[in-house]
């Protein structure tokens, strides 16, 4: 593991625990050459699938994309970035579970977007106005119908 303040390779475990969402093993390291402590976070590698692009291209899942994603989305929105952080772990843990070797990226996207309608609806829109590609108002106004109806049949 590489210090992060000297980059030294080799530190010392002082303390490890399971994160609270048990997907994670948090140690807290100390740096052998300037003494200087810092933490991180082990995750286990599973089997995730390789997400399918609009254009063919394969690539493997990468859990930081759709927290970047949701952080745009929710940029000046009251929402904590743990809340962020365990959509993505449900994300990801639905998709350890299905056991597919590959998943459209479309699909990922509507997961990513029914996750923000329960959260915050303007972060959905954002989110939905970046992903859905509207190209004019009249798009983006079927979207808010949309997210109104639904809204009106939960209460």
């Amino acid at each position: 593991m590489k210090c992060p303040y000297c980059e030294n390779l080799e530190s010392k475990v002082l303390d490890s625990r399971l994160s609270k969402e048990m997907d994670a093993i948090r140690r807290r390291r100390e740096c052998l050459k300037c003494g200087k402590r810092f933490n991180t976070a082990e995750r286990i590698e599973e089997g995730l699938p390789f997400v399918v692009k609009k254009d063919g291209r394969r690539e493997l899942f990468d859990r930081g994309k759709i927290l970047n994603g949701l952080k745009k989305a929710c940029e000046k929105r009251p929402i904590s970035i743990n809340n962020l952080e365990k959509i993505v772990s449900r994300i990801e843990y639905s998709l350890l579970e299905r056991g597919d070797r590959e998943i459209k990226g479309t699909e990922i996207g509507e997961v990513v977007m029914d996750e923000l309608r329960k959260l915050d609806e303007v972060a959905y829109v954002r989110f939905a106005s970046v992903y859905r590609q509207f190209r004019d108002i009249n798009e983006f106004m079927e979207e808010l119908k949309d997210l109104l109806i639904k809204k009106g049949e939960q209460q």
